[in-house]
């Protein structure tokens, strides 16, 4: 606020020429811009951008000071873009952020180049192209070096986030630890509460399969919290809300989330920010769906999407017409959950978000693996083998493995090659199979595997070993040899002792 106050002295100075004042103005800006009050922020610019639809006037201006005006009024186009569900919004900040970066490079300025491809990135990242985003940090990064502070920080911080988003765990945690003491030496409170809670987004996911990193994730997010608080960042401070409902669901702590969710909703209720207000829906739904309570979450799910579709936030709406697939499918709702998983699926597509697209193609097998063809399945489950391809998310992984099994056992096989192909073998071969893992499930016992097969007992399945899979009878759980019945005389032909009274029936297979 110090800064803000002294810029709002200096700017009515007479002295100034139009250049000066206007740079004084693009900083106020940018103060305002920090503390998420974007309204304040386009104020600032009003005399050279008067509306939201009109370029900026920069004709009087000198080349540093345009190419200055147009980075900031671009950023601005982005968050208030991204806000208000205004369509095209991204494609018209990066535009005006694209001139910024030529008149920047023309001069030269690598640093204030640095700077406008990181904020390029971030609309890309709103947008879904995530490795369009990947590209113009990584240029961003080989720009600055560690005199460079804040901003390598956050670009690091920004292309930890992109990692992050496609499932790149670990290269998300090293280039956080990477850049640790730049933020730690920094004194932007918004800068090191961002970079707590994304430390602890990546904890928790790397800890999801194991539990290792969740007690420090949880510290990290009430870093976070403090940081939010002391720079006054209320819209940062419900997104870590968010963020640890999310955490309460995987600890399977059901009331806590909804607590944390409301106090988010809250938040974004008074700001009147739509997007996160339906990220918060699709969060909800995601918890209710946890919990059991499917119709609960498709209305909420639902809810999340009509928001989604208004807005140039591709990304969000993928993962929310995932969610409502998966309400969908287990409401018995095939059809509709169908739709919901392939509009998914071809807009990851479209957009380049790989991770969404297997994702969704995951989701699409798990709920709907029996409604599906053969082919169908084959080519789900190569999507989402390719899409996930290098994904170092344990939870990912164990989904993708599950589906690939489950595939396997429904659609058996692959098109044959019809010169040397045989029906009879082909159906022995997968009736052995099952029989196999009949036996394998039964633990050996020929009778538990026969029920397992549906087969009337066990001398059918012992009938079908001996004549058509004798390789299999290994498979049973050994008989033990049965001792013959012997009578004794002791004093009378009367006095009987069958010594096997004690054994099982000899005729048992068990």
């Amino acid at each position: 606020m110090t800064a803000i106050r002294e810029l709002l002295t200096q700017i009515p100075d007479t002295n100034l020429s139009t250049s000066e004042r206007v740079r004084l103005r693009c900083q106020l800006a940018k103060q305002f811009e920090k503390t998420g009050n974007y309204e304040a922020a386009c104020g600032a610019l009003e005399d050279i951008w008067p509306s939201f639809e009109e370029y900026p006037k920069i004709d009087t201006l000198d080349e540093p000071t345009a190419a200055e005006v147009l980075l900031r009024i671009g950023v601005l186009t982005g968050w208030l873009g991204s806000i208000k569900l205004i369509k095209g919004s991204q494609q018209v900040a990066r535009n005006l952020i694209g001139d910024s970066i030529a008149i920047f490079e023309s001069l030269p300025d690598s640093r204030k180049t640095a700077e406008a491809e990181i904020e390029a990135a971030l609309c890309c990242t709103r947008e879904g192209s995530l490795d369009v985003a990947r590209g113009f940090y990584v240029d961003a990064l080989s720009r600055l070096d560690d005199q460079d502070g804040d901003l390598k920080a956050l670009g690091l911080l920004r292309l930890a986030m992109v990692e992050l988003l496609t499932n790149r765990l670990k290269d998300s945690f090293r280039i956080l630890n990477t850049g640790a003491e730049l933020f730690e030496a920094s004194t932007d409170h918004v800068l090191r509460g961002a970079f707590h809670n994304e430390f602890a987004r990546v904890l928790r996911n790397l800890g999801r399969g194991t539990n290792e990193y969740l007690e420090q994730a949880l510290r990290e997010y009430q870093a976070a919290i403090f940081h939010f608080e002391k720079a006054g960042h209320g819209r940062y401070q419900a997104c870590v809300e968010n963020n640890l409902a999310m955490f309460c669901v995987h600890l399977k702590r059901f009331a806590e989330a909804h607590e944390h969710l409301d106090r988010a909703q809250a938040i974004f209720t008074r700001l009147g920010d739509q997007p996160d207000f339906a990220s918060l829906e699709d969060s909800r739904a995601r918890v209710w769906l946890a919990e059991g309570a499917v119709l609960r979450a498709e209305r909420c799910a639902d809810t999340a999407i009509k928001t989604f579709e208004r807005s140039d936030h591709h990304a969000r709406l993928i993962e929310a017409l995932t969610t409502h697939g998966v309400a969908l499918a287990r409401l018995g709702r095939h059809g509709e959950a169908r739709n919901d998983f392939e509009r998914a699926i071809n807009l990851a597509e479209q957009i380049g978000d790989r991770q969404n697209a297997g994702l969704a193609a995951l989701s699409f097998i798990e709920e709907l693996a029996e409604q599906l063809s053969d082919d169908e399945l084959c080519f789900l489950l190569e999507k989402a083998r390719t899409r996930l391809n290098g994904t170092q998310d344990p939870v990912t992984l164990n989904r993708l493995s599950g589906c690939a099994c489950r595939v396997l056992s429904i659609i058996h096989t692959t098109r044959p090659d019809w010169n040397s192909f045989s029906l009879s073998e082909t159906l022995r071969r997968h009736e052995g199979r099952f029989i196999q893992m009949a036996l394998e499930d039964a633990g050996g016992s020929v009778t538990k595997a026969a029920s397992l097969l549906g087969l009337p007992g066990h001398q059918s399945l012992t009938f079908i070993l001996t004549n058509r899979h004798p390789e299999l009878l290994n498979a049973r759980t050994p008989i033990k040899p049965r001792r013959r019945r012997t009578l004794h005389l002791i004093t009378s032909p009367k006095n009987i002792v069958d010594e096997a009274d004690e054994q099982k029936d000899p005729f048992s297979v068990d």
